[in-house]
């Protein structure tokens, strides 16, 4: 995952310069190099413009952010990516209060990321 090739935070800052590198990541993590849908796996997907795929079978759109913490989030990946970084790199995990003066995000939103992380590390 993040973490594991980048050996400080400017690195990965530098790698994550744009989102579209951000969702190229995160696809190619999630489905390598074949596009499944979330909502059917046995169906057949349409590319679509903007990042869009298409269900076949149900006729939903999604994108590699589709049923993952990053779903519903305005938050850009590149924010994202620094926060699980940072998360999991120290002895004792980082708090809301340090995370949102680390991203300049409000508390509230720092402690939405980080339990959101803490679900996807659990499971």
């Amino acid at each position: 995952m993040i973490g594991k090739e980048f050996k400080s935070l400017d690195e990965l800052n530098d790698y994550f310069a744009d989102e579209q590198t951000c969702i190229d990541y995160l696809a190619r993590l999630r489905w390598g190099g074949n596009v499944v849908s979330p909502f059917d796996a046995a169906s057949k997907v349409y590319k679509c413009k903007g990042n869009k795929y298409r269900c076949k079978n149900t006729g939903r759109y999604f994108n590699a952010r589709t049923a993952t913490i990053f779903d519903n989030t305005r938050i850009p990946l590149s924010q994202w990516f620094a926060a699980i970084y940072l998360f999991t790199q120290g002895q004792k995990p980082i708090t809301s209060v340090q995370l949102s003066k680390y991203l300049s995000v409000t508390q509230k939103t720092a402690w939405l990321m980080i339990q959101r992380i803490k679900f996807l590390l659990r499971n």
